[in-house]
């Protein structure tokens, strides 16, 4: 049995240093090897003992999350388990409830999207209420704690882990990525003559360390590429706004929020005025996809080859995302690995049902250098060449 879950981290470990290869590469060595990762699950499971398994996830109606959930599935499906999802729609409350419910009813294991990110408070006491159940608890995708502050949360309770990102490489990478684009295309970017690109941001959510990092270094980065080249950095749009972003209010990160932003903007800021936004950043893709609604219909970003194009840059590579991005309506995207992410949890999720410690075998995954029981999954660039 221990040589089959070892078999299980040598080729997930292997998955994740080929998600470095960039581009549509990407997408195929993952498919590729998350195969092979659910070939080995399906070995793995044929000697493991049942286990009842509550997933929590901090809303349905996230894009991504959406994307995990079935990637999910279906490794869940592969191992045998019995599992039940759940919506906490974007409530803690809800989603406290629903994990008190699930330990009453005898689930054996917790894995948990949660709700309220960055928060020390609501981590701890999810895992309090599992280690006085002594019910192992995995958390996924969402900071449980304020950068830096997450180690003692984890360490608090020795059946926990955590898979997610490393926080700030999103923000990097698309930053890399707009940097380039805007140095490859300044002159047709700048619409209205001045010598600036005119950007705008999105921001999925206050307070989520992801959403943070992405904003920063989305435009540090960018700005640092733009300068190098002898260029003006970029400029937000609106000089009254002091953030520099607007913000999903409800902290969905949703379409609906950026949509309505954008369609507002380009009410005020448009090339009539000579103050078009040339330029839209967005901290995941479904608010992407929300722009791009919104300039479509104002005429732009057809993917006709006649009307012009604003570009616009998300995060995740969601199977949205990689359509308008083929159909020349969006520019670029930042690959979280939703395939990569589900295949870690089931692998964990593995190693408790067959009785080992979550963190068995995990030695070839990325885990962070100052975080035993924290493991990262890689992004990497996603653009049609």
């Amino acid at each position: 049995m221990k040589r089959k879950v070892f078999a299980l981290v040598l080729v997930f470990a292997m998955a994740m240093s080929l998600a470095a290869c960039g581009n549509n590469e990407v997408e195929n060595t993952t498919n590729d090897m998350t195969e092979t990762v659910t070939d080995v699950v399906e070995e793995v499971a044929t000697e493991a003992e049942d286990l009842t398994v509550g997933v929590f996830y901090y809303s349905f109606s996230d894009v991504y999350i959406a994307s995990v959930r079935t990637a999910l599935d279906a490794q869940l499906d592969t191992l045998g388990v019995t599992y039940q999802n759940y919506d906490g729609n974007s409530n803690q409350t809800t989603q406290n409830e629903q994990i008190d419910t699930a330990i009453s009813q005898g689930t054996d294991l917790l894995i948990v999207n949660i709700v309220t990110s960055g928060s020390v408070d609501s981590s701890q006491a999810l895992i309090d209420k599992a280690s006085a159940a002594g019910v192992p608890i995995l958390f996924f995708n969402r900071a449980l704690a304020p950068d830096g502050e997450d180690a003692a949360v984890l360490a608090s309770y020795d059946a926990t882990a955590f898979v997610g990102t490393d926080a700030p490489e999103a923000g990097h990478m698309q930053g890399q990525m707009i940097g380039e684009y805007v140095v490859a295309n300044f002159d047709a970017l700048d619409l209205n003559g001045d010598g600036k690109i005119s950007y705008a941001m999105f921001k999925g959510q206050e307070g989520n360390v992801e959403a943070i990092y992405r904003t920063q270094f989305a435009v540090e980065d960018a700005d640092a590429i733009i300068a190098d080249a002898g260029l003006e950095k970029l400029v937000y749009f609106d000089e009254s706004n002091a953030d520099s972003y607007q913000v999903d209010l409800d902290g969905n990160w949703s379409a609906t929020a950026a949509n309505n932003y954008m369609v507002t903007n380009l009410a005020q800021f448009n090339e009539t005025q000579g103050n078009m936004i040339e330029l839209v950043i967005c901290n995941n893709d479904g608010m992407a996809e929300g722009v791009i609604s919104a300039l479509n219909n104002s005429g732009y970003n057809l993917g006709d080859g006649a009307s012009t194009t604003i570009p616009v840059f998300g995060v995740d590579a969601t199977d949205a995302a990689k359509q308008l991005i083929e159909a020349g309506k969006m520019t670029g995207t930042i690959k979280q690995d939703a395939e990569g992410m589900a295949a870690c949890i089931a692998y964990l999720t593995g190693n408790i049902q067959s009785g080992l410690s979550v963190m068995d075998g995990t030695d070839s995954y990325n885990i962070a250098a100052d975080v035993a029981n924290k493991i990262y999954i890689p992004y990497a660039m996603f653009t049609v060449e």
